[in-house]
């Protein structure tokens, strides 16, 4: 009979331990991830990009200290960037995702500065609510054309399109919170797609509540009308390209099961680089683990963190404690030029370039 009680009362605490950390959402993922066999691969190649949420006035920050921000984190990049290469000889290369709703067009030509220089690439980052789906994508549409007719940014398809990828603001992607904030557009997907948009890289959002339940995957999203459509998808596959859908890039979400609150409960692995959670080595194992990848074409990975860089700990963290120079050192020692992998450095854009061109490619 104790065993009984003592049985009940750990799964009482489980449970408890699990909808505090929204881990209901997709720990049944997680664990069917774990007993997935496992593809043996001779050589990998590791594709790398860091998605900065980059939010030059977060905070209310004033004019003059949101332009110093930029000034001081763009110096300071050219500078640490150039001593790392990847197995290309290319430098890492940042990804601005630049929200809609703080435009700066000093600040966005000083943007347009660094990725002319070959160390970085933009694309559209949104905070709203109680919007509406004619009112976000004229927004999306204004933003997408004053970015690319005024500043040289962003880029057009083969259909003269201008074109770009997105990360939803606190996470509510399709209007996925429970609470309707922070979005209201429950066809947001749609909007999107035609407004040019053509990937998304919005998660993992864990712990939040608008995590979705597929994890660690490349698929495509399909609008059903309701809120959070992109809560499961089709994974995208050799040789099959959804045209009409949108494809949406994963970070990394597992549990380091090495790094435990209170010595007993493992910290969630999100792919986040901050002050508090700063690039170490033994993460690394966690970022390849989550196995990001394309179905039929596993010897290609995909590992795609996020940040919010311009958050004056966390520069403090990538510039001042070394943080960006950790990062890629541990990368190039991890993956470069070995045996059995090699390293890639590329933007948001790129990521999506190289997943397309190898899944259509395999049509020939």
């Amino acid at each position: 009979m104790i065993y009984v009680l003592l049985f009940v009362v750990f799964m009482i605490l489980l449970y408890v331990l699990l909808k505090m950390r929204n881990m209901q959402i997709w720990i049944f993922s997680y664990l069917r991830n774990l007993f997935k066999k496992k593809i043996e691969i001779k050589k990998q190649k590791v594709y790398f990009c860091l998605a900065d949420h980059y939010e030059p006035y977060f905070g209310g920050a004033t004019k003059d200290k949101a332009r110093s921000l930029v000034d001081k984190w763009i110096n300071n990049y050219k500078k640490v960037a150039m001593q790392h290469i990847d197995s290309d000889g290319k430098h890492p290369k940042h990804s601005y995702f630049y929200p809609i709703e703080e435009y700066d067009s000093y600040i966005l030509d000083k943007i347009k500065g660094i990725c002319d220089d070959g160390l970085g690439d933009l694309d559209i980052h949104l905070h709203h609510d109680n919007d509406s789906s004619d009112n976000l994508s004229n927004t999306l549409t204004s933003f997408k054309k004053l970015l690319f007719n005024e500043h040289g940014l962003l880029r057009k398809d083969k259909n003269n399109n201008i074109v770009y990828g997105f990360i939803h603001g606190n996470w509510a992607l399709d209007n996925s919170r429970p609470d309707g904030k922070w979005c209201g557009v429950d066809d947001e997907i749609d909007v999107l797609l035609q407004t040019g948009c053509v990937f998304d890289m919005t998660m993992p959002s864990a712990p939040s509540d608008t995590q979705t339940k597929t994890i660690n995957s490349l698929y495509f999203a399909k609008e059903d009308g309701k809120c959070k459509s992109h809560n499961v998808g089709v994974a995208v596959k050799k040789g099959e390209w959804r045209e009409n859908e949108l494809l949406m890039i994963q970070g990394p979400l597992e549990l380091n099961w090495k790094n435990r609150k209170a010595g007993v409960i493992p910290r969630i692995e999100s792919g986040e680089l901050s002050y508090d959670s700063p690039p170490r080595r033994e993460r690394i194992s966690l970022w390849r683990k989550a196995d990001v990848t394309i179905k039929g074409l596993e010897e290609h990975i995909f590992i795609k963190l996020y940040t919010h860089g311009l958050q004056e700990k966390n520069m403090k963290m990538f510039y001042e404690l070394n943080g960006f120079n950790d990062l890629w050192a541990y990368l190039e020692d991890e993956f470069r030029d070995k045996e059995n992998t090699s390293l890639h450095y590329v933007s948001a854009w790129e990521m999506y370039e190289v997943i397309k061109s190898l899944t259509c490619s395999q049509n020939k």
